[in-house]
């Protein structure tokens, strides 16, 4: 009988380390699963990480809202080029453009939605018609785009447009939707006329203004659609913010012909980084501290041709800013080898201030644009 029990819990032993051998295989194998999942992840741009510490740096940087202002420029969720940028003042949120194609829309609402927290933007502004700027706007015939996902206040947009798409139809067809919902429309012409209760000038909160500049496209026809982008002024207290949507060079020309412009902290560059916009005298009047620009960095312009120099951004817009400054960032780099086309170059990128030091922070990294290997494989940076 000894015997019997003796084999009984010999038996019983072999089981149970059979067991935790199953255990341990299989513990093996999830982790395996984990770490191969987070590497495809990693490598298609999903997500970033920093090895050092283990931080994901795609995850929201709650803590810039508790500057008084933030002025957003995120990733677009594709490889093309494209204008959106998010301006938070207290719980005031401003929308600037929303491209760069209708599938943005899932990546910029999820983007909105951390720091527009009561689903209302107070300021939606439409620079010009073209799809890279008002897309997302829309969304797609399956999903909803950001004039359905959220409340808008007042919807300021360009005067005029050359343009005929479908996209533009839709634009117009979702904005008129929100105008009866509640929205009020003006256009910039309106607004620097001060007509029809539109303002040249909203206040935002204490010191802080929105100011809507002229520009001599917003009443006269242009070739190029980009002239007609608006133009806007943020200032803070002494510091100032230029956005100037896709303007060219006889806008810019415009723009300076009727305003004398302020030296600005930042600058959002113009028509992503082409060589035909952001040009040396507009740059003079502003001398620009921070240049962003909206640009999936190497992404070919439709008017390439083959040539490198309209690969945006373009070497002669990197000459006439590096006059001024070394502080150029860009959200998403070409990356031909990934399902998606893309990966974060400097990721979401948050200019902020309290009322005195401007400071960016980015979710990939910080790398300034000349330090990057993209640009030492494709730019130079001019000599003095």
């Amino acid at each position: 009988m000894a015997k019997k029990k003796e084999t009984s819990r010999k038996k019983e032993r072999e089981r149970e380390k059979k067991a935790r051998r199953v255990f341990t295989v299989i513990v093996v194998i999830l982790l395996i699963i984990a770490v191969v999942g987070t590497y495809i992840l990693w490598k298609k741009g999903y997500i970033e990480l920093d090895f050092a510490d283990g931080h994901d740096h795609n995850e929201p940087q709650q803590s810039i809202v508790t500057d008084e202002l933030s002025i957003h420029f995120p990733m677009l969720g594709n490889k093309y080029s494209g204008d959106c940028t998010l301006i938070k003042v207290g719980n005031t949120e401003i929308l600037i453009d929303a491209g760069s194609r209708k599938n943005s829309a899932e990546t910029l609402i999820s983007y909105i939605n951390t720091y527009c927290t009561d689903g209302v933007l107070e300021y939606v502004i439409a620079t010009h018609a073209d799809q890279d700027h008002i897309a997302a706007f829309v969304g797609l015939a399956s999903g909803v785009g950001i004039f359905e996902a959220f409340k808008c206040g007042t919807i300021i947009d360009f005067p005029r447009t050359n343009s005929t798409s479908g996209t533009y139809e839709d634009y117009v067809a979702l904005r008129d939707a929100e105008v009866e919902a509640g929205a009020t429309h003006y256009t910039a012409l309106e607004c620097w006329n001060n007509e029809n209760g539109a303002k040249r000038s909203y206040e935002l909160a204490d010191g802080i203004t929105m100011n809507f500049l002229y520009q001599k496209f917003y009443e006269q026809k242009a070739s190029d659609e980009n002239n007609y982008s608006v133009c806007m002024l943020l200032t803070q207290g002494t510091n100032n913010y230029l956005f100037t949507g896709d303007l060219e060079a006889e806008g810019e020309a415009s723009l300076v012909e009727e305003h004398e412009l302020p030296k600005c902290k930042l600058f959002k560059a113009g028509h992503h980084g082409s060589p035909t916009s952001s040009g040396a005298a507009l740059l003079a009047e502003i001398q620009p501290e921070i240049v962003c620009v909206c640009c999936c960095c190497g992404n070919d312009t439709e008017y390439n041709f083959g040539s490198n120099d309209v690969v945006f951004p373009s070497q002669a817009v990197i000459n006439r800013i590096a006059v001024y400054t070394e502080r150029i960032y860009i959200p998403t780099l070409v990356a031909k080898d990934t399902d998606d086309g893309f990966v974060p170059m400097n990721g979401n990128i948050i200019v902020s201030s309290d009322g005195g030091e401007v400071k960016v922070t980015c979710s990939n990294n910080d790398t300034l644009l000349k330090d990057t290997d993209w640009f030492k494989a494709n730019r130079t940076w001019p000599t003095a």
